[in-house]
């Protein structure tokens, strides 16, 4: 490990193992690459010289566990990039976590590492310049997708300040990074956020981020760099599978017969059976007819709904890793077995897994490992340890997000939601199943009719900065415009004021059930 020093853009020491090294170059992005070259299988840490007393070296073997790992830590509040990016981007990677190792591509130059190989890879599509962190920002957006583990994280430094610096971040790099790093329409819609937010009329940063170019990243580049964990995660490798279900025996069926002849054998399965017609009995009579070799905790209810299956489900869990699957899914034998080989390799603590349904178009599958922005409640492998106290909220029965809300409680707890393309599962779409009662929701007798729905709000405004929000908000304008019967702009715009009020409303009602 080499660690780089420095302070107001310039090298003040580098040092490995105690022995100070020589540089010759002068940017802290050249004394990097200079280290990497003559260091190939090294990690290269920088630090600012002022926070070397606070420079935690004990947990950087378990933070760099293995080479596609990229993580930084900003102890300030300050930022390369003003709060506006949110305007741009609607992912979980633009509100962090500093109190837990948080996914973003958001890096910091105050300290973090990169391995050496990596670092020699990416400089081949991504020009270091003259700012340093706007250097590892770019890295970090383009790689992130291609397998490039970037995070924030709190173990690098013993202390956590969060003290405000004074250091006002610039609309000028704001803009060129939205244009260099985002489809060119981006900056238009920037420019009007902050217009109508804000009232900032930034027509200079506008025009001079018009004279940059796209970057792009080969997605081949970081192939060719072997991973292997050092990290322990798991003893036993045991297994429970947790699968609601309502209305499909025959499905349900054969992902049971999937299990039982897996290589891999799965320890307990948890079936919550959802039947709403009171007068109604089990009509899973497989479950006791014939011999599994696994344990089947069978759980019937009269009241629908995924999310209060799923909870009933995982608090039946007691192995060290649960398996969050769909009752219409398939799998080949091999699944589990293929699956703990790709935690153990990585070091992971959950995966979620490509699940596709056989029609669906190959081109546009996603192919490389990556940090997900999602999560897959039918198609998960998590850690047991990590859903202790979690639950899926209430306020997202029979709507939207109750997925992706539980995939940002597991964040906010430091666990990294991963997505791997292999082995993949095979999503059979069944036509049957759902609510075999269509629910009564509280708004849909409402005569302005909430705009987006209110669980989409409630997972906005539950994980989101403001700024993602009110940019949401702009683009949602637009596109509702195309559907919608009112073609007058400015009634229309009156009209869904009114709509995104509702729908804020509901959404708070909702949060209450939480």
């Amino acid at each position: 490990m080499i660690v780089v020093y420095h302070q107001n853009n310039k090298v003040k020491e580098v040092i490995r193992e105690g022995q100070n090294l020589d540089f010759s170059a002068k940017k802290i992005s050249d004394v990097l690459i200079e280290m990497a070259l003559a260091n190939p299988d090294e990690f290269l840490i920088w630090c600012i010289f002022d926070l070397k007393p606070h420079l935690n070296l004990s947990a950087f073997s378990g933070v760099f566990h293995h080479k596609k790992i990229m993580a930084t830590y900003n102890p300030f509040k300050n930022s390369l990039l003003c709060d506006a990016i949110g305007y741009v981007e609607e992912t979980p990677f633009i509100k962090i976590n500093k109190k837990v190792s948080y996914p973003t591509w958001q890096m910091s130059s105050c300290v973090g590492g990169i391995h050496a190989s990596v670092l020699l890879e990416l400089r081949k599509s991504i020009s270091a310049g003259d700012n340093f962190e706007y250097f590892l920002h770019s890295i970090a957006k383009l790689a992130m997708n291609n397998g490039l583990l970037c995070s924030s994280e709190p173990l690098l430094l013993n202390d956590v300040f969060n003290q405000e610096v004074n250091k006002k971040a610039s609309l000028f790099v704001l803009f060129r990074f939205v244009k260099q790093h985002y489809k060119t329409r981006w900056i238009f819609l920037l420019f009007l956020n902050l217009f109508l937010y804000e009232r900032k009329v930034a027509v200079l940063p506008l025009i001079f981020s018009l004279f940059y170019s796209n970057r792009k990243l080969d997605k081949k580049e970081l192939n060719l760099i072997e991973v292997q964990s050092s990290k322990k995660i798991q003893e036993e490798e045991t297994v429970d599978v947790i699968i609601p279900t309502i209305g499909r025996k025959d499905f349900l069926y054969d992902i049971l017969k999937d299990f039982s002849v897996q290589t891999h054998l799965p320890k307990k399965i948890v079936i919550v059976e959802q039947n709403p017609n009171l007068e109604s009995i089990s009509e899973l009579d497989y479950l006791q007819n014939e011999s599994w070799p696994f344990e089947i905790k069978h759980i019937f209810t009269h009241q629908a709904g995924a999310c209060n299956a799923r909870n009933l489900a995982l608090a039946e869990t007691k192995q060290e890793w649960v398996f969050m699957a769909d009752d219409d899914i398939r799998i080949k034998e091999s699944f589990l077995k293929e699956a703990f080989a790709q935690l153990n390799k990585f070091g992971l603590d959950e995966i979620t897994f490509g699940c596709y349904d056989s029609a669906y178009d190959f081109s546009k599958k996603y192919h490389s490992n990556m940090q997900w922005e999602a999560f897959g409640s039918g198609c998960s492998i998590v850690k047991r340890q990590c859903l202790e106290n979690l639950k899926y909220r209430k306020g997202f029965e029979f709507g939207y997000g109750e997925d992706t809300d539980f995939g940002m409680q597991l964040r906010n707890k430091g666990v990294d939601i991963m997505y791997f393309p292999e082995p993949e599962i095979l999503h059979l779409k069944a036509p049957i199943g759902g609510f075999r009662t269509k629910p009564v929701l509280e708004w849909q007798n409402d005569k302005i009719q909430p705009k987006p729905s209110p669980t989409v709000m409630l997972y906005k405004i539950l994980h989101f900065s403001k700024e993602q929000i009110d940019g949401y908000r702009t683009v949602l304008f637009f596109k509702f415009y195309k559907l919608q019967p009112i073609k007058n702009p400015i009634q229309y715009f009156s009209y869904f004021k009114k709509q995104w009020k509702q729908s804020l409303y509901w959404a708070n009602q909702l949060k209450n059930k939480i």
